[in-house]
C-alpha cells in the first residue's frame, strides 16, 4: 500500500500516514525513521490475536477504508479467507491484509470492520 508520512507520534517509531483509502497510524519497522512528508510503499502487520464478532464485525455501506476512532485504528474491507488455523486476510482495495483471529465462524466476502491498537508498518523495497 502507498503511504505518505503525515507526522510522528508520541511513542518509539510511532507515524501518523495518510493512504489512498485514509489515514491511521502505527509503528514504522523501517531500518531508517520515516520523516515527514516521504512517501513509502508499505506492508501492514496486525500484531494481536483478534476475536470475531468482538474485534472484527460485518460493516455498514459498500466502501474500504482505514480511520482513527479514538486509539483504535479501523480498517475496513472485505474478509477474504478465514484458514482452520486462524488466519485470515482482509483486502483494503488491492492490497492485503493478513491476521490471526479467533472465534465463531464469520461469511467469507462480505465487508467486515475490523478495530485494532497495534499496526506494525514495514517498507517495501521495490
Amino acid at each position: 500500500m502507498r503511504i505518505t508520512i503525515v507526522r510522528q507520534g508520541i511513542r518509539t517509531n510511532e507515524i501518523y500516514f495518510a493512504a489512498g483509502c485514509g489515514e491511521g497510524k502505527g509503528i514504522w519497522c523501517g531500518g531508517t525513521p520515516a520523516l515527514p512528508g516521504e512517501g513509502h510503499e508499505a506492508e501492514f502487520e496486525l500484531p494481536a490475536l483478534l476475536m470475531r464478532w468482538v474485534d472484527i464485525v460485518p460493516a455498514a455501506g459498500d466502501s474500504c477504508g482505514i480511520r482513527m476512532d479514538g486509539e483504535q485504528l479501523v480498517l475496513t474491507g472485505t474478509l477474504e479467507n478465514i484458514e482452520e488455523d486462524g488466519t485470515a486476510c482482509l483486502r483494503l482495495g488491492a492490497d492485503l491484509i493478513m491476521f490471526e483471529c479467533l472465534g465463531e465462524p464469520m461469511a467469507l466476502g462480505g465487508l467486515v470492520e475490523l478495530r485494532t491498537r497495534e499496526l506494525m508498518i514495514y517498507p517495501v523495497n521495490l
